[in-house]
């Protein structure tokens, strides 16, 4: 007669946790120095890429697929690279450019960093390794927040060219990253739906910032 033990998963070494988490933050500060950099550089309507929280959460979600299995390693992963880009962004115009000014731009660019750090990191897990509705969703998410972006320059500032781009790619990538045409067209759809919610999000998150401004 023979029994079957079931394993637990092998602990991740420390060694390595430390690893990750510093390449994580490396990638968040390469980020946010290169798009403070591209400022200026970038033709017209290219432009708003340089200066979009959008583009952060990229590294979020790339960090989270390195990662590939959901769970608070792929959430910190996500938070290194947003904390990084952060850092990244508003030292290089700090010690390079003329200033970040008061904290009060870094401080509203963390706190969401710390919200969407989470959110997208898991999202890239989801798309690295999950099954069923989340690994259709990890690539809607990050369509989402593309967007939303789209939206708000659209209805918000009247940025038609910057609100085509964002639109395009935001769309696009839930195109890409799908695995069959039925996630494709599902994820779109989905990315779709989330802009519009995440936009209102935004907005509330934007007027709680004004009223301590």
């Amino acid at each position: 007669m023979t029994t079957t033990l079931s394993q637990s998963p092998r602990p991740t070494h420390p060694a390595r946790l430390l690893a990750g988490a510093i390449l994580a933050i490396l990638g968040g500060l390469a980020i946010g120095a290169v798009t403070n950099v591209l400022q200026g550089l970038l033709p017209g309507p290219f432009q708003a890429f340089s200066n979009s929280g959008s583009v952060w959460v990229v590294g979020a979600f790339a960090a989270g697929a390195v990662i590939g299995v959901p769970g608070w390693r792929a959430s910190f992963a996500g938070i290194a690279t947003q904390v990084g880009a952060v850092v990244g962004y508003y030292g290089y115009a700090e010690y390079v450019r003329d200033g970040m000014g008061d904290l009060t731009w870094p401080t509203f660019w963390l706190v969401l960093g710390l919200i969407a750090g989470p959110i997208f990191g898991t999202a890239g897990a989801w798309w690295r390794t999950g099954t069923a509705w989340r690994r259709l969703a990890g690539p809607a998410v990050l369509g989402a927040v593309f967007g939303m972006d789209a939206l708000h320059y659209l209805f918000a500032l009247h940025y038609y060219s910057d609100a085509i781009s964002y639109g395009v790619i935001g769309v696009a990538l839930p195109l890409l990253l799908g695995r069959t045409a039925r996630e494709r067209l599902i994820g779109a759809g989905c990315a779709v739906a989330l802009a519009f919610l995440a936009l209102g999000i935004l907005l509330g998150f934007l007027s709680a910032m004004n009223s301590f401004i």
